[in-house]
């Protein structure tokens, strides 16, 4: 990777040079990866800075085209921030959205327009003349010479300075769906289904997700002179090597941008795992073989030609270009060795096993009663990723608690909140045969009646949502025999909006997180790791618990404790990454289930389904079985079921 000064503005390499290089030679489009969003989005925001600076110079207007989703959010922080801090001025602006969803109003608050202003126009100083963003409510017969309009309107301007965008699942840009034209302009289209449930989100339901969006068309997109494409995450690992490896097709419209002679596409380290390069190194000359390289390899080569690990040939080795792996003792040496790794991160003792060998086993057999504490995001993530775990855990005789780190009232129903607050009013006429004062109740109840979609919850539906996911997690806990006294409810204040967008994680938070930890003084924690939820809460937990682990590193109790992280109901560890595998027997699973089933309110089309239409029970007994059958497939022991873990070294 180039030198982060010289990323996107003064080193651009040209497509035959990009193309040239070894390690890239899959890649059709140029590609920046950086460590994280925050470092990525800084070093686009800088780009565009700098562009809008050369243009002020020169007495000439800017031209941008802007995307919105959460890839740009903290592109639009940066900008903001320089503005305030370092006197960036937008003044010589002038600003083309790519989409808006057709039937909102510019005061929806999951409408585009309301997006861009919340975020960034608002914040800088833009003439609001020079802000265009599609407009969702110009009635049907009108659209195509709206569409036109804004075509003219954007050559007017000098066309595109500089586009910015995303990339939906599908492989959309702007709301060019699969099937869209590489020479279409500005108009209507009709979402794909799976575009519609990656944003539900942001509504009450997906019944109230549009249908239809006004988009700029590819062509527009690709006339503008220079384009950055935004990936953050592992869930945008699948299409980013559609995108970037694979050949230009209407079916992912996103490749149309391997014709454009000026793009880079930036993304974060999760984003870029499924990249050639990444993802099997060794076909592009890998460079050392690290141990969990060499494992990576082996697996890849045992899972390509469906042979145990066991069983691999030197010729499977040299024929797919890993003969540099095999030392004096060739294959026999590496797959012994890579089949004993394998088999020693299976335990059916997660909190260690008591007066056993600990030598080649993934946990401690001292102390033989550990304290565990197991963080979970929101009130059914323990027993949804961890479930087996944590009944092993009960079971086994550890001091086992629970901290649900955020009340998760957000993801619960209207219809839910009604319900229990009706029930609630009906319980006290009867308890007090009629003199009950349901004054506070019955404004609950109008409120959520009178609520429109993608209002914010006021604090009094909050606190009826967060109960009901209270009772359901203290229900699943019980189930499992945890005395009601080791769980514990931190309600993170980062979490308290009322809405999906969520606040920085916060000192207050990390003092919460860090207070509980020097209460309990585990010896393991436990926490999700799984960064591909739908809005983020996983990811801002996990910093929460990362800073709060660095702050106490130094205390003594820390020394004996180990943390391990487990993934949620979206993907899995990696095989060659998980350095502890739990076997879960038919009878557990069972148990599992029955405690994800104490979560109703999470049941039957959940508020945040994401890109997985199947429950959250399904899931996770379809990801563990699918973990089982992988260690099976590399010739170990089969079992029903395995829930994975990577151990985090602080």
């Amino acid at each position: 990777m180039q030198a982060i000064a010289e990323t996107l503005t003064q080193k651009r390499l040209s497509k035959r040079e990009w193309q040239a290089l070894e390690s890239t030679k899959f890649e059709q489009i140029h590609t920046e990866i950086f460590k994280d969003s925050d470092q990525a989005s800084k070093i686009v925001a800088d780009e565009i800075a700098a562009l809008i600076r050369y243009k002020q110079g020169k007495g000439d207007k800017c031209v941008l085209g802007l995307a919105t989703g959460s890839s740009p959010i903290k592109v639009y922080n940066e900008l903001i921030r320089q503005h305030k801090e370092e006197g960036l001025s937008f003044q010589n602006v002038v600003s083309f959205n790519l989409d808006e969803y057709y039937g909102l109003t510019k005061e929806a608050p999951q409408g585009y327009y309301y997006f861009m202003h919340h975020h960034l126009f608002n914040h800088v100083d833009i003439d609001p003349k020079n802000v265009y963003v599609p407009d969702g409510t110009v009635a049907f017969k009108d659209i195509p010479s709206y569409c036109a309009s804004y075509e003219e309107k954007i050559d007017a301007a000098g066309g595109l300075d500089f586009q910015l965008l995303g990339i939906g699942r599908t492989g959309h840009i702007g709301f060019n769906e699969p099937g869209s034209d590489e020479k279409s302009l500005t108009r209507i289209v009709t979402l794909d289904h799976l575009t519609r449930v990656d944003n539900a989100f942001a509504f009450d339901s997906m019944q109230d997700v549009p249908r239809k969006a006004v988009t700029m068309g590819v062509g527009t997109i690709l006339k503008a002179k220079r384009i950055v494409i935004l990936a953050w995450g592992l869930k945008k690992a699948e299409i980013v090597k559609k995108t970037v490896e694979g050949e230009i097709s209407s079916d992912v419209p996103a490749t149309f941008l391997q014709h454009h002679q000026d793009v880079t596409f930036v993304m974060d380290e999760l984003a870029s795992e499924d990249l050639t390069r990444f993802e099997t190194p060794w076909l592009v000359g890998a460079g050392e073989w690290t141990d969990e390289l060499s494992r990576k390899a082996v697996v890849w080569l045992s899972q390509k030609l469906n042979t145990p690990i066991l069983k691999l040939t030197d010729r499977d080795y040299n024929e797919n270009g890993m003969s540099m792996l095999l030392g004096e003792g060739g294959a026999y040496d590496v797959n012994i060795k890579m089949f004993n790794y394998f088999q020693h991160t299976l335990t059916g003792w997660p909190g260690g096993k008591a007066n056993a060998d600990d030598s080649q086993r993934p946990e401690r057999a001292k102390p033989a009663r550990k304290r565990v504490l197991l963080f979970s995001p929101h009130p059914d993530d323990d027993v949804i990723s961890m479930g087996g775990t944590f009944l092993r855990l009960v079971e086994q005789g550890h001091d086992v608690h629970v901290a649900y780190q955020t009340s998760g009232n957000i993801a619960v129903a209207d219809h839910d909140a009604l319900r229990f607050a009706e029930f609630a009013a009906q319980l006290n006429e009867y308890l007090f045969k009629g003199k009950a004062d349901n004054a506070e109740i019955d404004k609950v109840i109008k409120t959520i009646n009178k609520k429109k979609s993608g209002e914010m919850d006021p604090l009094g539906v909050r606190k009826i949502k967060g109960l009901i996911r209270r009772g359901e997690a203290i229900g699943a806990c019980r189930y499992y025999g945890l005395p009601d006294e080791n769980v514990h409810y931190l309600d993170l204040p980062f979490y308290e909006t009322g809405t999906v967008e969520k606040k920085p994680i916060g000192k207050e938070d990390i003092k919460i997180i860090s207070d509980l930890i020097r209460e309990i003084q585990p010896h393991q924690i436990y926490a999700a790791g799984d960064l591909a939820d739908p809005h983020g809460t996983h990811k801002v937990c996990l910093d929460g618990i990362f800073a709060a682990v660095d702050g106490l590193k130094k205390e003594a109790f820390m020394k004996d404790c180990w943390v391990w992280l487990y993934r949620g109901a979206w993907h899995e560890y990696p095989i060659h990454e998980i350095e502890m595998a739990v076997p879960i027997s038919p009878e557990e699973l069972l148990r599992k289930r029955n405690a994800i089933f104490r979560h109703q309110s999470q049941k039957d089309g959940v508020m945040f389904q994401g890109e997985d239409d199947r429950e959250f029970w399904q899931r996770a007994e379809d990801r563990n079985r699918l973990t089982a059958k992988l260690y099976d497939d590399l010739g170990l022991a089969e079992y029903e079921a395995i829930e994975a873990f990577k151990r985090y070294h602080f």
